[in-house]
């Protein structure tokens, strides 16, 4: 069924793609969605985690990995809809909006007590833009676009190859599209510019800010590192999920190399000398510390030891 679907993919990657369609079968089912796009549903109970995610985006973590949804039904018994992107899609297609069109008509969001809709950068955009199809949800987007029309997003120098897609039809600019959710959660590292440039334009009265600093342009990556990001998905399952929700689970991040390593990087830009030895002991004493917290402490103490050495003689103070 998949082959029917596919377009120019590698051969590994129509393999892993053929491998996921019996199993999408089993679970529920599998459905093409025009050439560049596949939906897998898995219903198992009364809440649905929509997730927009792509084909390069799984198979980067293992390439034999599963969709995410597929790790948290198996977990804990959810529904889940995957909403496969065969590229670089910013989920762009006519087909997929008309596959959309028909959940709205058939209400198929309408069985179900609570739904999140979740993605992470080009995923973040499909999250936010389909949400419409579905009032009331709660949408978790991770360092989403709000759109690459040019025309509003043009300071933004990356995908320009995707700039000719069409982000001003149906489903279209992000942070229109979520009006209607109950709750959206825009999640982003204020420090990466551009990331926080489309967050800036996410400015509906149901948004909230989550600001990570130091998590860097991979937050996912990060939050999966830090084993939360299933846990915040199904805190957001609940339907009351707060920021202080989010910032608790964050907490993790006390442990997480890659935040720990961004943040000694920031202070170090900064020239925050105090704060840089305070964090190395910190990191040292937790968890006992990699090469580099090790060395810069190091470096800052015997730099201290040799202003503190008594002066010599016929030194002139």
């Amino acid at each position: 069924m998949s082959q029917n679907a596919t377009h120019n993919l590698d051969t590994e990657a129509q393999a892993w793609l053929d491998r996921l369609d019996p199993i999408g079968e089993e679970r529920g089912y599998f459905e093409p969605v025009g050439k560049h796009h596949s939906a897998i549903l898995t219903d198992e109970g009364p809440d649905l985690i929509v997730t927009f995610e792509s084909i390069s985006g799984i198979r980067a973590h293992d390439p034999e990995a599963q969709p995410l949804g597929f790790e948290m039904v198996a977990k804990n018994g959810y529904s889940n809809l995957c909403i496969l992107a065969h590229g670089d899609t910013w989920f762009r297609d006519a087909s997929l909006y008309g596959y959309f069109d028909r959940l709205v008509d058939d209400g198929f969001f309408e069985d179900f007590d609570n739904v999140v809709f979740y993605g992470a950068n080009m995923g973040g955009y499909g999250a936010a833009a389909y949400s419409v199809a579905a009032p009331g949800a709660t949408v978790i987007a991770v360092q989403p676009q709000a759109t690459l029309d040019p025309a509003v997003t043009g300071w933004d120098t990356r995908f320009k190859g995707q700039r000719r897609k069409c982000f001003t039809d149906r489903y279209g600019f992000g942070p229109d599209m979520i009006e209607g959710a109950d709750r959206a959660f825009i999640v982003f590292d204020p420090e990466e510019e551009f990331d926080a440039m489309h967050a800036s334009l996410f400015t509906r009265a149901n948004t909230t800010m989550v600001k990570c600093p130091n998590l860097g342009p991979r937050i996912e990556d990060s939050l999966r590192t830090m084993e939360i990001l299933q846990d915040l998905i199904e805190t957001a399952l609940t339907g009351d999920m707060m920021a202080a929700d989010f910032f608790e689970l964050y907490r993790a991040r006390r442990d997480n190399g890659q935040y720990l390593r961004n943040l000694l990087t920031r202070l170090e830009d900064d020239g925050r000398v105090v704060l840089i030895e305070a964090l190395c002991k910190n990191v040292i004493e937790r968890t006992g510390g990699g090469p580099r917290f090790r060395r810069r402490l190091k470096e800052i103490q015997t730099h201290k030891s040799s202003q503190d050495a008594p002066k010599a003689d016929n030194e002139t103070v």
